[in-house]
């Protein structure tokens, strides 16, 4: 629904996915609604058609998901979308359709988004981290049913150091490391080491690149930037104290770039100073330093 260019398309993309998806999960058959019937005044015929979908749903509450709010954030700031009655109507779907339960997913915090904030005053937020140990050990371990591969003990707490339980990372540095035992012999396919992981490593970064990317340019200032970099430079499980962060930065708002990335789980505080928090993430920020 972001993609579209105006509010008729917004609303009619997103109709045609609700209905989509109410047919796949639950085999309801949602009314129609047409570009056309949007055309004239978008908003009210949109939620003149949420009336008669709450009809369909009967005792049933429906679930609307709305992924990547940053994009859809960015298509307001162009002029895309009005914000008024874009987050209104969101607003309005929360407050006054109980059958309706609303569902906004980003790698930003609504704070940091004040126009959606100032909206979503009574939204409950959920921060989505990392893994407990014993789910991360079985997404390695035993991903699927009957998984045939099995894993040293020193291969298994490497991955756990290398990911510290990050759910998206454990996948994609276990996806390397099957795509490269898949490319041995058979008489040591079956059996992961440390060896395997250590080689899976640079695939992880390369192919998870998108992932590594979206923080740099995304998630992150161009102060706090030079600082990931900076503490990455300095090698794995480094802490770089406070007193050197501020004489390095001294000339920037480096405590504002501090306080955000340790927002995004960048970073962490150790004693008088700072560290990765994810040394596959350090990893990445230090080939760029090359």
């Amino acid at each position: 629904p972001s993609s579209a260019k105006d509010s008729t398309g917004f609303l009619f993309n997103l109709a045609k996915q609700m209905i989509i998806s109410a047919k796949r999960q639950s085999a309801l058959t949602l009314p129609p609604l047409t570009r056309e019937t949007l055309q004239d005044d978008p908003f009210t015929n949109f939620d003149e058609w949420l009336d008669k979908v709450e009809e369909t749903l009967g005792e049933n509450t429906a679930l609307l998901m709305l992924d990547e709010f940053e994009v859809l954030d960015n298509a307001i700031s162009k002029g895309r979308f009005d914000e008024e009655d874009v987050l209104g109507m969101l607003r309005h779907l929360i407050q006054h359709r109980p059958k309706f339960k609303v569902l906004i997913a980003g790698s930003h915090t609504i704070e940091e988004y004040q126009r959606w904030a100032s909206y979503l005053i009574n939204v409950q937020v959920v921060n989505v981290s990392y893994l407990l140990e014993h789910e991360a050990r079985q997404l390695i371990e035993n991903p699927i049913e009957d998984f045939t591969l099995r894993y040293e003990p020193d291969a298994v707490e490497r991955i756990l150091q290398l990911t510290r339980y990050h759910p998206f990372l454990v996948q994609l540095l276990c996806s390397e490391l099957v795509a490269l035992k898949n490319e041995q012999d058979p008489s040591i396919r079956r059996l992961a080491t440390l060896n395997d992981v250590k080689a899976a490593i640079l695939e992880a970064l390369s192919t998870g690149s998108f992932f590594f990317a979206d923080i740099q340019n995304n998630q992150v200032d161009a102060t706090g930037l030079e600082i990931l970099q900076f503490i990455a430079a300095k090698g794995e499980e480094a802490v770089v104290s406070q007193k050197t962060i501020a004489l390095e930065f001294e000339n920037t708002d480096y405590l504002n770039s501090i306080r955000l990335l340790l927002q995004r789980d960048l970073i962490e505080k150790v004693e008088d100073g700072y560290c990765f928090q994810v040394e596959l993430i350090r990893r990445w920020f230090e080939n760029k330093n090359i």
